[in-house]
């Protein structure tokens, strides 16, 4: 029970890591409020957490609409009173090669992941600067690191995810807030099930662990960021890929 009296926000909670970590935190004894652009699979995943004991609140969020977040954020505090600890997870992908990206959808997809990530932030830092306490953690991805093929937009947002933890950082160290990004590698979600198997295979066969990740071997890493056995971590990015492109 490591987050016991904890109150923790999780965006993109409907599934795959999201809800993953969700679950987690519930496990470990958390109040939840989920965000996710899609109420029934968030509701479904607020479900399961419940199960597990201890509060859990749903909201309707697409991250990256500032005034739907600061409203919602607005919900949050008057139900839970504050919040401990923020999960930035939300994200989707609309892959292309460099000279198929079109600006709608590489907008789509920096707004959700980089946009979506600085409004929660904004929205939630001047509660967590009163209280000297808070525990961000944002979902960035090892493609925000080394570049994906057909991921322009992704790995971009990605990238930008992890400037942005190690800038915040910096600037909220004094408050005792610590931020941190996790670097996923290939994980067992709804959305890589579509992902042709050859495409898969590759990725496996340059794994050291021969294996994509399972979602909670994501969140066991972000819960332990969440909670205060990293107390004198931030600015760090934790790569969780089964040691691919180590």
């Amino acid at each position: 029970m490591k987050l016991k009296e904890k109150v923790a926000l999780v965006t993109g909670a409907g599934q795959g890591i999201g809800k993953s970590i969700a679950l987690k935190f519930a496990a470990e004894g958390a109040d939840l409020a989920l965000f996710d652009i899609n109420k029934d699979t968030c509701t479904e995943t607020a479900g399961e957490a419940k199960a597990l004991g201890g509060r859990c609140k749903v909201y309707a969020v697409d991250v990256a609409n500032r005034e739907r977040v600061q409203r919602a954020c607005e919900e949050v505090l008057a139900v839970f009173g504050w919040v401990d600890i923020l999960v930035n997870n939300a994200g989707f992908d609309r892959g292309a090669t460099l000279l198929k990206v079109t600006e709608k959808n590489w907008q789509a997809v920096l707004d959700v992941h980089l946009k979506g990530t600085l409004n929660c932030i904004q929205a939630l830092a001047p509660m967590m600067i009163r209280r000297s306490y808070g525990k961000i953690i944002n979902i960035s991805s090892i493609y925000g690191k080394i570049g994906g093929i057909a991921a322009i937009s992704y790995s971009a947002a990605k990238g930008g995810i992890i400037g942005l933890t190690k800038s915040i950082a910096k600037e909220l160290g004094k408050s005792n807030i610590n931020v941190n990004a996790v670097l996923p590698g290939l994980t067992d979600t709804p959305t890589i099930k579509k992902m042709p198997e050859r495409y898969k295979k590759m990725i496996i066969e340059a794994t050291p662990l021969r294996r994509m990740a399972r979602p909670e071997e994501i969140a066991n890493v972000v819960a332990f960021l969440a909670s205060d056995e990293s107390s004198y971590i931030t600015g760090a990015t934790i790569e969780v890929t089964g040691g691919w492109m180590m």
